[in-house]
């Protein structure tokens, strides 16, 4: 039986403001942007939770719930340090570590350095370690699989620690609401609802087929996690599949020059980002948002991978094209690289098949 555990840093932005500000402990703080913009919350503190504030909710909307609120502008080269601080920690414990974010990771430690046969051990080993080290607090889940770790180290935060000991995963997991279940956002959440299906229990209950017209191919992953089913094993070297960044918008772009002015600082941004880890892409990945929230993404690729920054920014320059920048405010652009390969060997397969393979398309 494997033992893993799913460590998250609490309120982690937040939590390292406070820390480095005196001033601010005790009080409700939101990381992020400007309320009188298009600020949105990076991270908001356990004070300020209490008044419904969260992450990724507007701030102009964060400071009506809670009007005492404190913004911090976030410093994400600090929290990436203090990340390092964290995960190596991690891999002094085991080589089998899975960064989900600068604050969040799975671990095996089914073996550990400590030779510990307890998981709940290493784990309370690794929350004080933490705490000594970096003076944060850290919510621990210990559990036979990923699924089930990661609901349980959100079970009592902040500084939480629980154990689903497999004798107890049928008594845990029973009455669990369906939005625990690893894939279910609102919309899905909002479908099984309306049709009957509020916990585990009750998407135990229908066959296979009834959840397939419900969920279509999520149906045999959901039953799965609904019997506390989970064999994915951590994996500390998961490939990157792309990369890419994005950007929203104080004002909207209304004059293509400027469009066209981000996109190829973003591409090139993705071509060093390419030679750093020394990497080819062959897809080149244009996203936009226009000002009523329409997205779209246009992708072209091709059949040799290239890391050349000119050659991407013309690419995604010329995807600028087939959108209606210029005649459309735009709040939101992103470019992205997708299709790595270590050599610039001609592709295999048609340039349609690699772009009808990507994440948003």
């Amino acid at each position: 039986m494997r033992k893993i555990l799913h460590i998250d840093m609490d309120a982690f932005y937040a939590s390292v403001e406070q820390r480095d500000n005196p001033a601010l402990r005790g009080q409700p703080v939101a990381v992020g942007g400007d309320p009188q913009g298009r600020g949105v919350v990076a991270a908001a503190s356990y004070e300020a939770r209490r008044f419904g504030v969260r992450s990724a909710i507007p701030m102009s909307r964060a400071v009506r719930l809670c009007p005492g609120l404190i913004i911090v502008r976030p410093d994400f080269a600090k929290y990436h340090k203090v990340s390092q601080q964290v995960f190596g920690i991690y891999r002094s414990v085991t080589p089998l570590v899975e960064p989900l974010s600068l604050d969040e990771a799975y671990l095996d430690v089914t073996e550990n350095a400590w030779g510990e046969p307890l998981a709940v051990t290493v784990a309370r080993r690794i929350k004080a370690e933490i705490r000594n080290t970096t003076g944060l607090t850290a919510s621990a889940g210990v559990a036979p699989n990923k699924f089930l770790a990661k609901v349980a180290s959100g079970w009592k935060k902040p500084d939480g620690l629980t154990v689903i000991a497999p004798e107890r995963v049928e008594s845990f997991i029973r009455d669990l609401p369906v939005d625990a279940l690893w894939g279910v956002g609102p919309k899905t959440a909002a479908r099984l609802r309306e049709h009957g299906l509020s916990t585990l229990a009750d998407v135990r209950s229908r066959s296979v087929d009834d959840l397939h017209e419900l969920v279509g191919s999520l149906a045999d992953w959901l039953l799965a996690l609904a019997h506390g089913n989970d064999d994915r094993s951590v994996e500390p070297n998961r490939p990157s599949k792309s990369s890419g960044s994005e950007c929203t918008y104080a004002e909207d772009l209304t004059q293509m020059a400027d469009v066209r002015r981000e996109v190829d600082e973003m591409a090139r941004d993705a071509a060093t980002w390419l030679e750093r880890k020394q990497l080819f892409a062959r897809t080149v990945v244009l996203k936009m948002r226009y000002n009523d929230f329409t997205t779209i993404t246009r992708s072209q690729s091709a059949r040799t991978a290239t890391r050349s920054a000119d050659e991407i920014a013309a690419r995604a320059l010329a995807l600028i094209e087939r959108t209606d920048a210029g005649h459309r405010p735009v709040r939101l652009l992103g470019v992205s690289v997708h299709g790595f390969s270590e050599s610039p060997q001609p592709a295999t397969i048609r340039d349609e098949d690699a772009a009808a393979k990507l994440p948003f398309d």
